[in-house]
């Protein structure tokens, strides 16, 4: 399948389903809607303030590369940075100035585009933030080259992807392949096929750094978090037994399912 083929595919999989929108049955575009998604993001994942750091930003060019229903988005309006948004899909820019109109805020820019061909100039922005998302586009390499030439000189990225030496990785090849007898496909073929989007990649902590080291970056750190999908906390307590027995054998946050990766473009 052709690059564009599978981006094709990947948006509309996503407009279909705007990423967070699932957890609502409230009716579309309502302020109830929209926190009945904030409430559960935060609750399933709740390391993104911690990495976000959204109050520090006041002032400050922020670009979010995949906006999604906009739960981070309206974070970042709500610290008062001048926040910039992308996304490949009509329906989360939708949803993003949905939401920013029932709370009174305003963006500097919405708009639908690859992130493999961010629609802004160099050196623009202090920080671009991206969570979960580059993963799903064909191309990773060149979405983080396009975050990295539109940061400022000393600019900060914060993105997260999948990482695949995960517990749920491992869990989620039992399911697709060991238990439907096919023990043979991998990881990346098992995620690739059967992780939401087609095309879904993740990626190991030397793979991470060696797409970084080929950029003008500095200061890069790169870590790893067990997380609500590795622990199952949504299945029964047995099955959450099993997920801290395997996250004692695989070193605990080691073998968590989110990468954060931090990172400053060098001056």
């Amino acid at each position: 399948m052709s690059d564009e083929k599978l981006k094709y595919e990947v948006k509309d999989y996503w407009n279909n389903e705007t990423c967070g929108s699932w957890s609502s049955n409230k009716e579309k575009f309502t302020k109830d809607y929209f926190e009945e998604i904030e409430e559960f993001r935060y609750k399933i994942q709740p390391e993104i303030f911690s990495f976000a750091e959204f109050t520090r930003w006041y002032g400050k060019k922020v670009l979010e590369v995949g906006v999604g229903a906009g739960t981070d988005f309206l974070q970042w309006a709500r610290a008062g940075a001048k926040v910039f948004g992308v996304d490949l899909t009509e329906q989360a820019c939708e949803h993003v100035q949905h939401r920013l109109n029932i709370y009174g805020f305003q963006a500097e820019s919405i708009q639908v585009a690859d992130c493999e061909k961010l629609p802004f100039k160099d050196n623009l922005f202090d920080l671009v933030w991206s969570w979960g998302v580059i993963h799903h586009t064909p191309d990773t390499e060149a979405a983080l080259t396009e975050i990295v030439r539109v940061l400022a000189p000393g600019g900060t990225a914060k993105i997260m992807i999948y990482h695949r030496h995960s517990i749920l990785s491992y869990l989620f090849w039992v399911k697709h392949a060991l238990l439907k007898f096919k023990p043979w496909l991998s990881l990346s073929n098992v995620l690739w096929n059967k992780m939401e989007s087609p095309g879904t990649k993740a990626y190991t902590r030397k793979e991470a750094l060696k797409m970084l080291q080929k950029l003008p970056v500095e200061n890069i750190s790169i870590k790893t978090v067990l997380t609500y999908y590795d622990k199952l906390e949504r299945f029964s307590p047995a099955m959450q037994w099993i997920a801290r027995k395997l996250a004692i054998l695989l070193g605990g946050d080691k073998a968590g399912w989110f990468m954060l990766i931090q990172f400053n473009k060098k001056k």
